[in-house]
């Protein structure tokens, strides 16, 4: 039997320290951590700083700034998977008053609810709370610059709206809720909304200069959902596997799977780019995409990637207040990728084997396309074309004997085994596409009838 190594091979973890020398000494930054995880498991953690001796470990926080929005967005799909609201429903409904109520929770995940990036009067990320003392304060007298729901445009003020929206329907302070729901189950003890020695400091690098000027750390008041968090790299390679793969007692897998699933058009021109319920998407080259946030404060930067295909992710923290920390988890990523590719897990066959589904594998034609129709050891089954380019989806079994698409373009549509009156199979009824045994063959069900002279020649 082959296993994974438990831990990095020497090389790759060679590699790994060398791009976070490079990071900090290109990037003059007093320092920098950060944390690989595969499988669930971190398998490395490094680090570098400006004073000797003196390196931060994974246990050590920063502040990780907009990622804090990304544990924001989870509390609303919990409330969402309680049935306590909709993400369609407009905010109006839970949080009446606003003055923006008309847009929806969803576009509020989504940062597609023509709210503005920031709020009105001072810099609010150093500047104090009580400037803004009320919701008002906060999106100002023109907060709705952009049409509701056309594109993508980042709003930090929208989710202090839902931050609002969390505590109306709870009926505990966001902090509270997000302890008690997110951080305790999580195991992220050492994430918090203010800093726990061991913490580092945050600090401005002179651009021409080699000098270093402190940055305040203001508490961000009713701004806290959208970048108050405190954290460690250990803490936030947790939760990238949480981003993975669900827990159960916070969300399940299919909810994760949902938040990072794109929710509107990226903005134009970015094609790279993208996002979707409170849990930015990076593509990173051939089919990866990267899934996770970024997020920065005066004083710090943070990344935060998992690549969920690969099962590998990485969080880097640096105490600085311009940096490339999202770009360098990006690259202990591809680090490891690329050195120790993921094995691919055993073929196993089926535990029973249903005659009735067996009939329903092998090739199927939608019109001249040819497709394959494939039964998985998991249960589902798997429409895939055989010839050129085609429509692939997977298909999840539904009690009534149809199945549902998991994934591509018939996510969500229904496939269906027609069988005549003698039981055979007649057709597959996807979505209202008929699939049929032959390309138009004689006695096929097509929707229009075939030409009865069939098949011909020229």
């Amino acid at each position: 039997m082959t296993t994974a190594p438990a831990g990095l091979l020497p090389g790759t973890e060679r590699a790994l320290i060398h791009r976070l020398a490079v990071a900090q000494s290109e990037g003059r930054l007093p320092s920098l951590v950060a944390a690989v995880v595969r499988e669930g498991r971190i398998v490395w953690t490094g680090s570098r700083t400006s004073v000797e001796g003196h390196g931060p470990d994974a246990d050590v926080q920063y502040r990780i700034g907009s990622i804090t929005k990304t544990f924001t967005a989870v509390l609303v799909l919990r409330l969402r998977d309680e049935g306590l609201l909709d993400l369609g429903d407009p905010l109006e409904k839970h949080l009446p008053g606003t003055g923006v109520g008309e847009v929806t929770i969803a576009q509020l995940l989504g940062h597609s609810a023509g709210l503005a990036a920031e709020t009105p009067g001072a810099w609010w990320e150093r500047s104090s709370a009580a400037l803004r003392p009320e919701l008002s304060d906060v999106l100002g007298e023109n907060p709705q610059p952009h049409p509701v729901g056309r594109l993508h445009h980042y709003s930090n003020p929208g989710y202090t709206l839902l931050g609002s929206l969390i505590e109306a329907v709870r009926g505990v302070s966001w902090e509270e809720a997000l302890r008690s729901e997110v951080l305790d189950p999580l195991g992220l003890t050492r994430t918090s909304t203010r800093p726990v020695a061991p913490h580092a400091g945050g600090w401005a690098v002179h651009p021409w200069a080699d000098a270093l000027l402190p940055e305040p750390a203001e508490d961000l008041g009713l701004m806290a959902p959208a970048g108050q968090l405190w954290s460690t790299a250990a803490d936030l390679c947790r939760f990238a596997a949480f981003l993975a793969e669900g827990d159960d007692r916070v969300l399940s897998a299919a909810s994760v799977r949902e938040m990072r699933t794109p929710s509107a058009p990226p903005e134009a021109g970015d094609w790279q780019n993208n996002y979707g319920l409170g849990v930015q998407l990076s593509r990173q080259g051939g089919d990866r995409t990267l899934a996770g946030h970024t997020g920065s404060l005066p004083g710090f930067v943070a990344g935060l990637w998992i690549s969920v295909e690969d099962g590998v992710g990485a969080a880097v923290l640096t105490n600085s207040t311009s940096g490339t920390a999202p770009s360098v988890a990006a690259d202990l990523i591809r680090t490891v990728i690329e050195a120790e590719p993921k094995l691919p897990a055993p073929w196993r066959p089926l535990s029973e084997v249903d005659p009735s589904l067996l009939e329903l594998t092998g090739p199927w034609y939608w019109g001249t396309y040819t497709y394959g129709l494939r039964l998985n050891a998991d249960g589902t089954m798997a429409l895939e074309p055989l010839r050129g380019q085609g429509r692939a989806s997977r298909f999840e079994a539904r009690a009534d004997g149809s199945w549902v698409g998991l994934n591509g373009y018939y996510q969500g549509e229904i496939l269906r085994a027609v069988r005549r009156p003698d039981g055979s199979v007649s057709h597959l009824d996807l979505g209202s596409f008929v699939f049929t045994r032959e390309p138009y063959g004689p006695a096929e069900v097509v929707p229009g009838g075939v030409d009865p002279e069939g098949w011909r020649g020229v």
